[in-house]
């Protein structure tokens, strides 16, 4: 059905603005995550700040997740359209590999330590009997329904938490290949974006039958960005955007994803979120300002590089942080929560992650990537197009047209 420019030679690179983005929805998660346990242990640090305010900062978590959602749709698809060169010829086996071999390392890694931390009975890690304790636990976070566990029965330790992303996202990808395979060759892989499109509002709103845990972690609550992101790599590989268009695009794109973080808080866009829509239109405001990045190769400043580079370790920085949380956060409470460490708090925090990540990273999570593509083959992997002598990782994606 979609065919990449068969003229252009197989290449793969980072985009900035893509990274920037990456780097903008973790921290929103990182500063989340971090006022949520202030709140928990009812420290008036806000007082006296303006609620709107005070959400724009620190409540836009979940705006976060959903622009991971879209990033992760449009690296996705246009990582299986260079590879293969159309959606129809993917390799469902090579697919699943290559995704394996990215998410795989790190996430058992992760429930391994969970598991013996579990066992010393510290508070921040021990999974309860009420949610089905740790065997469910780990069945959960295995077969990607994290979030139907914890809208069933509660949350989980912070550090299981966050794996309700993956289960959405991951489950997202589980049928990808599959509909790609077989509703590409028919023209019909567009309209199935469009139905999850459609349902997501829906799945944030009349399909969460009130339950609010399902509500933002809902599988179809996330899949219409991750399916906009899709829908803006098969975009790009079709269209040709003039550069006034580009310009609109991005501003377009910024005003959307300025005003949704913005003005969330707001209570004349309490409405707009009382319908479901207000993720949506982040959503596509972030495909807008992916498509004129992607096609105008924009290059971050210098002084947003610490940023970038945040972005580009985010998966790592995103399964690992909430150790960092937790430390900081202790370390508060043994001083007597004093308010000058608020701040500190937030800081240590952001820097202390993205280290975190990156060590993660480097030391582990690349290389084994790498190790499993070798193993498996990777001249093998997605062999419709010439093999690259630096196969991509998630981080990477084809270079613009």
């Amino acid at each position: 059905m979609t065919q990449a420019n068969g003229d252009v030679k197989r290449s793969w690179t980072r985009l900035d603005g893509v990274d920037l983005l990456r780097g903008l929805a973790i921290l929103l998660v990182l500063l989340n995550h971090v006022n949520m346990r202030l709140v928990i242990e009812h420290v008036p640090y806000t007082a006296g700040i303006p609620k709107p305010l005070v959400h724009a900062f620190v409540w836009n978590g979940q705006f976060g997740v959903q622009i991971f959602f879209a990033i992760s749709g449009f690296l996705i698809t246009s990582i299986t359209l260079k590879r293969w060169g159309a959606l129809p010829k993917i390799k469902l086996r090579d697919f699943y590999l290559l995704r394996m071999a990215r998410i795989g390392p790190l996430l058992l890694a992760l429930l391994a330590v969970l598991s013996v931390l579990h066992f010393t009975g510290l508070e921040d890690f021990h999974v309860s009997a009420k949610t089905g304790g740790l065997g469910r636990a780990l069945l959960a976070a295995l077969t990607f329904h994290v979030n139907v566990l914890e809208a069933r029965h509660g949350y989980l330790p912070g550090n299981w938490d966050v794996l309700w992303s993956l289960s959405v996202e991951e489950m997202f990808y589980l049928f990808f290949p599959i509909a790609a395979w077989l509703l590409g060759r028919v023209r019909l892989f567009v309209p199935f974006l469009f139905i999850f499109i459609v349902l997501g509002p829906f799945g944030r709103t009349t399909l969460a039958h009130g339950n609010d845990t399902w509500q933002e972690y809902s599988y179809l609550g996330g899949m219409d960005a991750i399916a906009l992101g899709c829908l803006t790599a098969i975009i790009l590989s079709q269209v040709k955007f003039s550069p006034v268009m580009l310009r609109v695009l991005g501003w377009i794109g910024f005003a959307l994803v300025f005003g949704m973080l913005a003005f969330s808080g707001f209570p004349f866009l309490f409405p707009l979120g009382a319908t479901g829509l207000e993720e949506t239109l982040l959503a596509i405001g972030a495909c807008c300002l992916i498509i004129a990045a992607a096609r105008t190769q924009w290059q971050c400043p210098e002084f947003l590089k610490p940023m970038l580079r945040l972005g580009q370790r985010s998966y790592e920085v995103y399964l690992t942080h909430m150790f960092v949380v937790f430390a900081f956060f202790h370390t508060f409470l043994a001083l007597g929560k004093p308010m000058w460490f608020v701040p500190l708090f937030f800081l240590l925090t952001i820097i202390v992650a993205t280290l975190l990540g990156d060590l993660v990273a480097s030391f582990y999570s690349d290389r084994m990537n790498a190790k499993l593509r070798h193993h498996w083959g990777e001249g093998k992997l997605g062999s419709a197009l010439e093999a690259d002598t630096a196969p991509p990782s998630d981080g990477a994606l084809p270079a613009a047209n």
